[in-house]
């Protein structure tokens, strides 16, 4: 059953100038309902050495809802925004702060309310039929040493930390953000490829995980944070914490044409390809120690933590 996104939207006509593709509101689909328990056992299973010195944890989420709200660049401001995919916390709207999101709603996260983390990206719409598309499953990666940072120099990223990566207004390639066929492989592309059916057409995006060290958010929700520059986090940001990549997976349906699939945020001329504008926003509402122990277990070492694993002998549980 199709629920509508919380607050206005437009509907299925076209877009005026400088807006996103038109979509139908009563065609965005049901999302999961999450968990309201904390999903944490504990198995004996400890992480493996990684091989090449990394140090990885991974999580997976499933769809939970879409609206037009942005609680991170439009505050209070109920449908302020273009359409949004969310995944995690179940609650995440206009009204969303760094104390509801940290104590409050679900997750559709594996260990429930152990990650009650407010992830979000703008939407992928059909325009064929302008039905907004919901993702099979999300990715999230928490790593390090894939910029040159050292794991051992990796701290935990701060209670209620928020931030965006990507740009919105992008019309073209961008150096953090693209697309890429999950199943196939290959090269990543900056705009939405074609994807054999059975395959997922995956948006993918990396998080800069330098941070000032004072800041949980700044005037342009960008300026806290910073790009490792030369393998090592600038002076002006100082603090290493996690690199945080999303691979947002759509699943290819027989038929599917995907040169016609638009990002809600890609309000540049229908002549160019969709998907340039990708861009992500994260809202921090993990439990602190769970936080804690997989930065210290998975992310600090040389080793990979599968898509569960907390380092210290301890799992996250769920349905994803």
């Amino acid at each position: 059953t199709a629920t509508s996104p919380t607050g206005p939207a437009p509907s299925a006509t076209s877009p005026a100038t400088g807006q996103g593709p038109a979509y139908d509101p009563r065609l965005v689909p049901a999302g999961d309902p999450g968990s309201t328990a904390f999903r944490i056992t504990r198995t004996g299973e400890l992480p493996t050495p990684s091989g090449d010195g990394t140090g990885n944890f991974r999580t997976v989420c499933a769809y939970s809802h879409m609206n037009t709200d942005d609680p991170i660049v439009a505050p209070m401001r109920l449908g302020a925004s273009h359409l949004h995919v969310f995944w995690g916390n179940t609650r995440t709207d206009a009204s969303s702060t760094a104390a509801s999101i940290a104590t409050s709603g679900g997750s559709t996260c594996r260990g429930g309310t152990a990650n009650r983390t407010a992830y979000w990206a703008p939407a992928l719409v059909d325009t064929a039929s302008g039905a907004p598309l919901a993702p099979d499953l999300v990715h999230v990666y928490y790593k390090s040493g894939y910029y040159g940072l050292a794991p051992g120099d990796i701290g935990a990223l701060p209670a209620g930390l928020r931030m965006i990566a990507g740009s919105s207004t992008a019309r073209g390639p961008q150096e953090h953000a693209g697309w890429r066929c999950w199943n196939a492989g290959g090269a990543a592309t900056a705009s939405v490829p074609r994807c054999a059916p059975g395959d997922f057409v995956t948006m993918t995006l990396d998080f800069p995980q330098c941070w000032n060290g004072r800041d949980l958010d700044s005037a342009d929700h960008k300026s806290h944070m910073s790009y490792p520059v030369g393998g090592r986090c600038p002076a002006s940001h100082p603090v290493a914490v996690p690199v945080i990549t999303y691979n947002v997976l759509y699943p290819v349906r027989a038929g599917a044409d995907t040169s016609r699939w638009r990002l809600s945020s890609d309000t540049y001329p229908d002549s160019l390809p969709g998907g340039y504008s990708v861009h992500g926003d994260w809202f921090d509402g993990w439990d602190p120690a769970v936080k804690q122990t997989w930065t210290d277990g998975c992310v600090r070492r040389p080793v990979t933590c599968g898509s569960h694993m907390l380092g210290d002998g301890r799992v996250m549980q769920g349905d994803v």
